[in-house]
């Protein structure tokens, strides 16, 4: 019996070892501290040496000034992942986003880079804009717009709609919004409730941004988990 029970623990110990080792932890890409692990793309920045920087630390947490306008990338490139940011218009609320899949810069506008952007903008959190990049979801038409009109350039249709404009909570409390990259799978809850929904997404992989798009937007968390 004695035996028996040995040989049942040696049997099961690597299967419990490599079950702990496959999960992913969470990895914080906002320290608290400073902006290690990201990179600025303001193109003011360009031939201004004084254009200040729209993206600052605050009290712990990052901040996106909003002007001027611009991108804080990411230096890691990612693929099926879970990202959960947690954020809030402290202020006035306007305008902002996160992009994820975000690729060459500076494709729109001459500003904003190659990406999926998935909207932070207050009443409207969890629609899609297609920026460079493109991505289906249930009943395109009605959230879209004509599909001859559709494009992934300016003057094209490229924003689509989210489920629900009623999942965000009042100005200057904080919100949570979780992105799901899986494959050409993205979805988007907000404060729990599922808020979009896409497939066959044009790009599966690239680094996250967060826009500097006119409005001060607070960040406590941007936390990325791997699904494996």
């Amino acid at each position: 019996m004695f035996r028996s029970i040995i040989l049942l623990i040696v049997f099961i110990s690597p299967l419990l070892y490599s079950c702990t080792d496959s999960q992913s932890q969470p990895q914080n890409l906002f320290n608290g501290k400073d902006l290690t692990g990201w990179q600025i793309d303001i193109p003011e920045m360009d031939n201004d040496p004084n254009v200040p920087n729209p993206f600052i630390v605050r009290d712990g947490k990052l901040v996106s000034l909003g002007t001027p306008r611009g991108s804080l990338i990411s230096d890691g490139i990612f693929s099926n992942y879970r990202l959960q940011v947690e954020y809030r218009f402290a202020g006035k609320p306007g305008n902002c986003g996160v992009l994820v899949h975000t690729s060459k810069l500076r494709v729109f506008n001459n500003i904003w880079p190659q990406s999926m952007e998935v909207q932070l903008m207050h009443q409207n959190a969890g629609d899609f804009w297609c920026i460079g990049e493109d991505i289906n979801v249930p009943d395109m038409e009605t959230r879209r717009g004509a599909k001859e009109e559709w494009g992934v350039t300016q003057g094209k249709k490229r924003r689509i709609l989210n489920l629900t404009d009623g999942s965000e909570r009042p100005v200057g409390e904080w919100n949570t919004m979780i992105i799901e990259c899986l494959g050409s799978s993205i979805k988007v809850w907000v404060n729990n409730e599922l808020v979009n929904e896409g497939f066959d997404c044009t790009a599966e992989k690239g680094r996250i941004s967060l826009q500097a798009e006119g409005s001060e937007v607070e960040f406590r968390k941007v936390e990325l988990t791997s699904i494996k």
